[in-house]
């Protein structure tokens, strides 16, 4: 039986989850795939450090360099979770030519172009089906089972932190600090939320997507990208009154002209929408495609076990690939840039929070500045409150782009009867 020697380089939470795994699950792995995947060395940090698995006598360095000076191993994961160290890993393994399985998001989306160009370059395949969705076979599926489609758009919720935090929100009525302090102590939220909670997170995984289903390496710093971290109980609580749910989206479109969209950011969408009842630390996906039409994708979109999952159903692939060798390894980006449309071009609905004094004549006024800028009213939500005193006023607008916006919130920001800084988030309808 042919066996193919693997190279681990890091060894976190899901790095001792794939060795557990491959491990616990030789005999299985080698019933399905009809091959060994051995793992012949491992590269870590701290050698002395409890990562709750045994390793072999001889298999552990702390030189990831001798992982790429091994002739015998044929496929390394990189599991670093580095940027420029695992950047150097990487490159070292594609020029020897070793395929790569890897997790990091953050490096595809910053250096995917980059890496991709490397692997053409030397004929290598590069597998990263855990960089997105943890669990969620996302990857697999735009680079083959929808290889026959065009990509209309993909919908995501694509950070099970946040999705958490807007769960809590809803459910409970409880405010951002509280919900981001109680994802903490579950352990769902890192002690720096930072990427988290202000939507980078998301936007790695949506540029990694967005260069799959269009062919090029969409620019990080091209995509818009807003967090979390403004939206109010307040948001929440009047959005479910018009309908809707406040998730945290990662949104990718292409137009009839070509010209791509790629943006994360909070969305009101319908709660009749699939997406809407995705809540906790779930992730979920709806990709539509010219022939297919709508699908959708959901589980788990990270931890040890979901991404572990991952990245051992890229090694079984890897292997195979090394047995039958392709020219075309499916569905990945051809090293080019496109366009990307600007966020000011982009249109779309909006919920807009107002915080107005409770007099006669505020509506219009208002209404007034929209109505004069041709930005049309499609739904109106004023709770009761007392004269005199500042209370909210919600509308829902329909579609224009974010400079008109953008413009119409300056001009009603400067009218006297409004109090605070007006409130702007997307609304998504999937017409």
């Amino acid at each position: 039986m042919q066996h193919f020697a693997i190279g681990l380089a890091g060894m976190g939470n899901v790095g001792a989850g794939v060795f557990k795994h491959l491990t616990q699950n030789r005999a299985l792995l080698r019933e399905r795939l009809g091959f060994e995947l051995d793992v012949k060395k491992i590269a870590l940090r701290d050698i002395n450090k409890n990562r709750g698995v045994d390793f072999p006598t001889g298999i552990v360095t702390t030189r990831w360099q001798d992982i790429l000076d091994d002739p015998e191993i044929r496929i390394v994961v990189e599991l670093m979770g580095q940027k420029e160290e695992s950047l150097r890993f990487m490159l070292g393994a594609i020029e020897r030519g070793k395929t790569v399985v890897t997790g990091n998001k953050a490096l595809l989306a910053e250096h995917g172009r980059e890496i991709f160009d490397a692997a053409t370059k030397h004929k290598v395949p590069v597998f990263f089906e855990a960089a997105v969705a943890g669990g969620i076979p996302i990857i697999k599926a735009i680079r083959e089972a929808f290889i026959g489609n065009h990509i209309r758009s993909i919908h995501g919720i694509i950070n099970g932190t946040s999705n958490y935090i807007l769960t809590q929100m809803t459910e409970r009525e409880i405010s951002f600090t509280e919900a981001l302090a109680e994802a903490q102590a579950q352990g769902y939220a890192e002690a720096d939320p930072t990427l988290d909670v202000n939507g980078w997170d998301a936007a790695h995984k949506a540029v990694i997507l967005a260069s799959l289903a269009y062919g090029f390496w969409v620019p990080t710093d091209k995509i818009f990208v807003e967090g979390i971290d403004q939206i109010t109980a307040g948001d929440i609580r009047f959005a479910k009154k018009l309908g809707y749910a406040i998730k945290l989206l990662g949104i990718i479109k292409a137009d009839e002209n070509g010209e791509i969209e790629v943006r994360v950011h909070p969305t009101l969408i319908p709660e009749k929408h699939v997406l809407a009842s995705v809540n906790g630390v779930f992730n979920a996906l709806a990709v539509h495609g010219d022939v297919v039409g709508e699908t959708l994708f959901y589980g788990r979109g990270a931890g040890q076990d979901p991404t572990t999952s991952s990245v051992i159903a890229d090694l079984a692939e890897a292997a195979a690939a090394l047995q039958s060798p392709r020219s075309n390894y499916g569905f990945m980006p051809h090293g080019l840039y496109g366009t990307c449309k600007p966020i000011d071009q982009i249109v779309c609905e909006y919920y807009l929070r107002l915080t107005v004094e409770d007099r006669p004549g505020v509506v219009a006024q208002v209404a007034g500045v929209l109505g004069a800028l041709n930005i049309g009213i499609s739904s109106l939500f004023q709770p009761e409150g007392t004269e005199g005193e500042a209370v909210p006023l919600v509308f829902v607008i329909h579609k224009a782009t974010s400079a008109q916006i953008q413009n119409a919130l300056d001009q009603i920001g400067a009218l006297p009867c409004v109090k605070k800084a007006p409130r702007m988030i997307r609304v998504e309808n999937f017409a």
